[in-house]
């Protein structure tokens, strides 16, 4: 049973039956076997297919009852009786019938997806001339006939002339000597070339400028290497290569040299004295800084909780009340459609005040409006499959009441939302966004919809008028809805640009301007509910099993034995610097590596960060960022909330952190809610 768990802890779930025959079900008791038509599929990425699955009783007929199909989530997309295909790879769809019998009848389906072929290969130099001596850097990017990128592309470097110039396997050019040469990478059959004419060396003298004598650690350092010919003038143009050493001070002995350096800037990850070299042919030059620690730990007061231990706790959203008091709402998973009112207020003493059910099964997301005008609940499950969101009149902060219900293009369920004053974006099952107008909010109007091609997305965020959605295997895509620059408007959103991530499993956003640089950073986050394959992989209570059939933890059930036993996940906080939305480029990530990331949020050159089981996270991130911030000292508190009485027992399990008014306000998976607060440095805590 293995496999099957490590599919559905992987696994977007729906729970499918054909609308013209969701009446008159037959009695799943009858189901001998499934059988898929075809069994099993091959597709490239971007293409979809007909899958039909048949349940048939032990004479062969066939009967009218519901499935459950589970499919990796990002990789495929099943509905409406097609199956799409969004990653690269080979996947499973797990369909299983839904009763209430402990082991159902089920059936896999095996998905081969393959790229699209090729159409050409570019290939993009470092800067600089390529003179004899010198080394130049190559990048070859595969694309697709719609401008895709191929990811980890298998490619095959060569040299017209390796007597002058010649390339290593990771497209390194050194030029040996004057002459003419071609530099070619080849991928699938398909290549790209670039020519160059290699010019005898010209400089004579290498100088290193620029820097400090000492900084932090995590503090990004920008060198500036010189070359300058025999009559003094410099030479602009000739390729530099980086390089660094460490040499570690008392109480670092036995530290490697940690810290990154490229293009001149450099940054340091552990107190000590570092040298950057520089070289160009024959000429060398180096600069050396000492390094201290960073030193920014705060201690944290726990001020209180708002236990909720019958329910797993989702998302949070704090507001200031029109009665001046301050609120929050929480949301609940598996919980019947419950969400619930907090009196935040005094954080020692928070209370609920109110309770709000609807027609779902879970309440993942919660809202407020800036204005705290309304509050949004994201509805999944609801008993007539039409989900959508609710619309809370916060006139009575303390007893919200419902204002609208709005599902249109939102019956599939809604994950994610985004609230501003007067429009509302509603991510549409895991396929798109949709923006309604709630400038009324007892009559919400649709007014459009993006929808990228051939992606699933979770998350969005909206800062300036462009649409940032965390898309899973695509990434980031940017979207203009009324910035204007790139011709969008609220009604006619425009694509800006999209932004794949290493780990393909972009899950969360939040878009941030550095308040000490004024650069723009995107900060994304990882989501994977499973850590297998890896040394800590988590106990076997991690995945699915017949006592919970979720891939999210149970509570203990003494009858059965099972639940009871903490999630395993992993993933990281990656930032991309999109000052420029056109050019965006990846700069530093924070990663602690036997956890996994949920929601962020960045304020005062603070993240503030849900780690799951590494509780809360509060990170450094002022100045330029670069590297991994966890190992360069930037954390200033960490904080996980044990509570022996959780739906988990002494099990952290951080959903989202957000600080206000000068406490962090944490939703915790198995507690409920919680207020700590970060001391000022130097105070002792009482």
């Amino acid at each position: 049973m293995h496999a099957l768990r490590h599919v559905i802890a992987c696994a977007a779930i729906l729970t499918v039956v054909s609308p013209a025959r969701a009446q008159n079900l037959d009695d799943p008791a009858r189901v001998a076997r499934l059988t898929a038509q075809p069994a099993a599929l091959q597709l490239t990425v971007g293409d979809s297919a007909a899958l039909r699955i048949t349940a048939l009783d032990a004479s062969g007929r066939a009967l009218n009852v519901e499935f459950r199909f589970a499919a990796p989530r990002g990789a495929l997309r099943v509905a409406d009786g097609h199956v799409a295909a969004l990653e690269v790879g080979t996947h499973e769809i797990v369909v299983t019938l839904v009763t209430t019998a402990e082991d159902p009848p089920s059936i896999r389906v095996p998905v081969t997806v393959a790229p699209p072929p090729l159409a050409s290969v570019s290939l993009t130099a470092d800067e600089g001339r390529l003179y004899a001596g010198t080394t130049i850097g190559h990048r070859a990017r595969a694309l697709h006939a719609d401008g895709s990128e191929r990811q980890d592309p298998q490619i095959t470097w060569s040299s017209s002339n390796p007597a002058v110039a010649a390339v290593d396997a990771y497209g390194s050019v050194t030029a040996m000597t004057a002459g003419s040469v071609t530099i070619r990478a080849t991928v699938e059959g398909v290549a790209g070339e670039v020519e160059y004419t290699v010019a005898a060396f010209p400089a004579t003298r290498l100088v290193i400028t620029g820097g400090n004598e000492t900084v932090r650690t995590g503090d990004v350092q920008a060198f500036l290497a010189v070359a300058y010919d025999a009559n003094g003038r410099p030479v602009n143009d000739v390729p530099m290569t980086w390089s660094h050493t460490y040499t570690p001070t008392e109480g670092m002995l036995g530290t490697s040299a940690h810290g990154q350096l490229r293009d001149g800037r450099m940054v340091a990850d552990v107190p000590g004295i570092y040298t950057v070299l520089a070289s160009a042919g024959p000429l060398t030059a180096r600069r050396s800084f000492r390094v201290t620690p960073r030193d920014v730990v705060q201690k944290l007061l726990v001020q209180g909780q708002g236990r909720e231990s019958r329910l797993r706790t989702t998302d949070l959203w704090p507001f200031e009340g029109k009665d001046g008091r301050d609120y929050a709402l929480t949301g609940a998973k598996l919980s019947d459609g419950f969400a619930f009112v907090w009196d935040i207020t005094d954080p020692d003493n928070i209370v609920k005040t109110d309770s709000i059910q609807v027609n779902a099964r879970t309440i993942n997301d919660v809202k407020v409006s800036p204005d705290s005008r309304y509050g949004v609940l994201t509805r999944e499950g609801a008993s007539d499959r039409r989900n959508g969101v609710i619309i809370l009149d916060l006139a009575n902060p303390a007893h919200p009441t419902v204002a609208a219900t709005f599902d249109q293009e939102l019956t599939g369920g809604v994950h994610n939302a985004f609230a501003t004053n007067d429009y509302l974006f509603a991510v549409s099952n895991g396929d798109k966004y949709v923006i309604i107008d709630v400038r009324d909010i007892y009559n919400p109007k649709y007014v459009s919809e993006y929808d990228h091609p051939d992606s699933s997305i979770h998350d969005i965020w909206v800062h300036d008028g462009l649409a940032y959605s965390a898309e899973w295997g695509t990434g980031i895509v940017v979207v203009d809805v009324g910035n204007g620059r790139w011709g969008g408007t609220i009604e006619n959103p425009k694509l800006v640009t999209t932004y794949v991530l290493p780990s393909g499993r972009t899950h969360a956003v939040f878009p941030y301007r550095s308040e000490s640089t004024g650069k723009f950073y995107l900060f994304a986050g990882d989501e994977i509910m499973s850590r297998n394959g890896l040394a800590l992989e988590g106990p076997p209570g991690s995945w699915p099993s017949k006592y919970n059939g979720s891939s999210y933890a149970q509570r203990y059930d003494p009858d059965t034995g099972g639940g009871g036993v903490p999630l395993a996940t992993r993933g990281y906080i990656q930032v991309v610097d999109f000052t420029d939305p056109t050019q965006p480029e990846m700069v530093a990530r924070y990663e602690v590596t036997e956890f996994g990331t949920h929601n962020i949020w960045v304020e005062d050159d603070k993240l503030f960060q849900g780690y799951y089981e590494g509780g809360l996270r509060v990170v450094d991130v002022s100045g330029e960022l670069m590297g991994n911030l966890y190992t360069q000292g930037r954390e200033i508190a960490a904080f996980k909330p044990f509570d022996p009485t959780g739906f988990v027992a002494n099990s952290p399990m951080v959903w989202a952190a957000i600080p206000y008014k000068g406490r962090i306000l944490i939703a915790d998976t198995n507690s409920g809610l919680w207020s700590v607060k970060l001391e000022p440095r130097g105070r002792p805590v009482m």
